[in-house]
């Protein structure tokens, strides 16, 4: 008579040996993703904040975004490249902070995967501390999970969580907004972390072309191009609101950059944008092109070339554009704010065609 083998939790497909493993595997990189504000180190139930820090404020308001970074991560999954999309976290979420003039102190992040494979969890905590570092903020924990039965051993998604602080007097948005205003327009670093469901649609199954393919409109192959990092541009943004007047700014994400950028006009007025005062990447006409893809569609799938946009007094437009250059960021006036006209219902207005 053979013996019954008990179940356990290795069998039902979770290793915790493993899972214990990456930790060690990411406390390095963790350690580097810090503020003097951290209290403790990786490996609590909670990431400790030293809240006292705030009393520097009169009146702190505490900002709070979530994000992830879509279905990038087949692209990762795919190249077998794991720390890029790390990076993609960071920024989808800072950004979305510093929107409301918010300084990033602290993410926390999710890993979900169908089998822990420590080296590919560590380089995903990798690219989200080399993120943070980026951002300024520190990566205070996180968790990462094993769903066997429910992901493939090698699928993956991840999440991540952001605080941060701002003068309650110096929150950015709409009601600061007043006619003449500059748009300003900083350019992405390509096609972020927005769109992918179409771009894999695109390439993959109606073009048939694979990720090792040579582009030559790229100068690189494609899985390279698809895998370029989410520029982060929290400091950069923090930087502006130091040196010159800022009255909002606009993260460029899902929805393209005019439904974005609406979503910080005030009724009565609109912001008109010339798509005349850039020339998208060459990846953005790709996609238009292989799919048969119309500029609408895209324009409101893809950002275009555009990673975020600051409204600001056109007095303030010459030391903005000198600060982001002293940064490296590629910035230009792109549009300028008017009144709406009696029955124009449209927010933004983008006009002209792409400088070639």
């Amino acid at each position: 008579m053979s013996e019954t083998t008990g179940a356990s939790y290795a069998a039902a497909g979770v290793d915790i040996e493993a899972g214990d493993h990456a930790v060690e595997l990411m406390k390095e990189w963790v350690k580097k993703a810090s503020r003097p504000e951290v209290v403790g180190g990786l490996g609590g139930f909670a990431g400790l904040f030293d809240a006292s820090a705030l009393a520097r404020y009169r009146r702190p308001l505490l900002a709070s975004a979530t994000d992830g970074v879509g279905t990038k991560v087949d692209i990762a999954r795919r190249m077998g490249v794991y720390d890029t999309v790390g990076h993609d976290l960071v920024g989808m979420v800072v950004d979305d902070l510093v929107v409301c003039g918010a300084e990033p102190l602290f993410m926390t992040d999710y890993i979900c995967v169908g089998k822990v494979h420590p080296e590919r969890v560590a380089a995903l905590v990798k690219g989200i501390a080399e993120g943070c570092a980026l951002a300024g903020c520190a990566l205070v924990g996180g968790e990462t999970a094993e769903h066997p039965g429910l992901l493939g051993a090698d699928d993956f998604d991840v999440a991540g969580a952001g605080t941060g602080v701002v003068e309650a007097d110096a929150v950015l948005g709409a009601d600061r907004i007043r006619t003449g205003d500059a748009v300003i327009a900083m350019a992405s670093s390509g096609l972020h972390s927005n769109g992918y469901s179409l771009v894999r649609h695109v390439l993959f199954d109606r073009a048939g072309w694979a990720l090792d393919r040579e582009v030559p409109e790229l100068g690189r192959a494609l899985g390279e191009e698809l895998l370029e990092p989410t520029r982060i541009y929290s400091l950069d943004c923090l930087a502006l609101t130091r040196t010159t007047e800022v009255h909002a700014f606009s993260h460029i994400t899902g929805g393209g950059l005019a439904n974005n950028l609406a979503r910080v006009i005030p009724e009565g007025l609109r912001a008109e944008v010339d798509r005349s005062t850039w020339t998208p990447g060459a990846i953005f006409d790709l996609v238009g092109r292989l799919g048969s893809v119309e500029r609408l569609e895209l324009e409101k799938t893809l950002n275009m070339g555009v990673g975020m946009m600051a409204v600001v007094p056109g007095e303030s437009v010459d030391a903005a554009l000198t600060t982001l250059a002293d940064r490296g960021v590629d910035a230009w006036v792109s549009g300028e704010i008017t009144d709406r006209t009696a029955g124009d219902t449209e927010a933004v207005t983008l006009t002209g065609d792409y400088a070639s």
